[in-house]
């Protein structure tokens, strides 16, 4: 599972758990911290609230809240006059949420988140964000497994931002943060790795007729293979061939029959022309009228 889809998944769970841990208040007293309830199909997670004002947790802060205790200097954002604050411990059902490869849970994850304490019935309400300023807050883990030996134990921090910090844990079993989120202690697996997966060995094929070795059949469906794209090959070129031919007969037409209408074309006009005499001027034959159309006449002949 990658890791933004466990950070989604992680994030419904919260709004989910806010729900169940507002309607443990039936008659809120401030200070007070109530146990909430969670559907069959969450068995294993605990949760609780506990309201507060504002003033109150900067000021004086919480001595012991479940396994947090927080000191004063505790400032929330954006501010609001009273807030809630969710405990969550999800027990076995951690490393579904926080899935945290190539390390082992020594101890269930904890939860703390604020919400604003407005309206006490609504659900999906805005989540705060606190801030430590001075001394962090701690996380006394109870149930812990025993440390085994090898890779020192350390501190993990999941915060609402979908971030992920180590530190180490201190003597009694202690971790720190300055902000809310979710914290557990882990130590790094020491399971060993899986023995790689060696390949298959592949028989070599017996020795042909020559010595190397031995060919097997061909595949029929490689051959017909070859054999269409041959043929595909000569339909190409017979084609291309024959339109050329085409084109070339064509061009051969044309020109043939341009030349018969122009002799056509002369031969009308000699038909329709007038047929001259020849005569012989000097060496040089040339056409000769006959004679002339209309006489010549003296203009004297029309004087009166």
């Amino acid at each position: 599972m990658s890791q933004s889809n466990s950070t989604g998944r992680a994030r419904a769970l919260d709004a989910l758990l806010q729900d169940y841990a507002y309607q443990a208040f039936l008659r809120p007293r401030t200070g007070v911290v109530y146990d909430g309830f969670v559907p069959s199909n969450l068995t294993g997670i605990m949760v609780s609230a506990m309201r507060l004002r504002s003033g109150s947790l900067r000021t004086h802060g919480v001595s012991m809240y479940k396994e947090f205790e927080i000191p004063n200097g505790v400032v929330e954002h954006p501010y609001v006059e009273r807030l809630v604050l969710v405990y969550q411990n999800l027990g076995n059902w951690s490393i579904v949420y926080y899935p945290l490869p190539g390390y082992m849970y020594l101890a269930p994850v904890l939860g703390l988140l604020a919400y604003d304490a407005s309206d006490l019935m609504a659900k999906n309400l805005r989540e705060l964000d606190i801030h430590a300023y001075g001394q962090p807050i701690s996380i006394n883990f109870s149930d812990i497994k025993s440390l085994p030996e090898g890779p020192a134990p350390k501190c993990v921090s999941f915060y609402v931002n979908g971030t992920i910090s180590f530190s180490n844990v201190s003597p009694n079993k202690t971790c720190t943060t300055f902000q809310q989120g979710h914290f557990s202690i882990v130590v790094e697996s020491t399971a060993p790795a899986p023995a790689p997966v060696s390949p298959t060995p592949v028989s070599p094929a017996p020795p042909g007729p020559g010595g190397g070795p031995k060919q097997g059949p061909i595949p029929s469906g490689h051959g017909k293979k070859n054999n269409s794209k041959v043929w595909i090959t000569i339909g190409s070129v017979l084609g291309g061939s024959a339109l050329l031919i085409m084109l070339g007969l064509l061009v051969l037409w044309a020109c043939k029959y341009k030349k018969t209408k122009k002799m056509q074309h002369m031969e009308r006009a000699a038909d329709v022309g007038e047929s001259l005499e020849m005569t012989r001027v000097g060496s040089t034959k040339a056409p000769a009228a006959t004679g002339t159309r209309t006489q010549p006449a003296l203009e004297t002949e029309y004087v009166p």
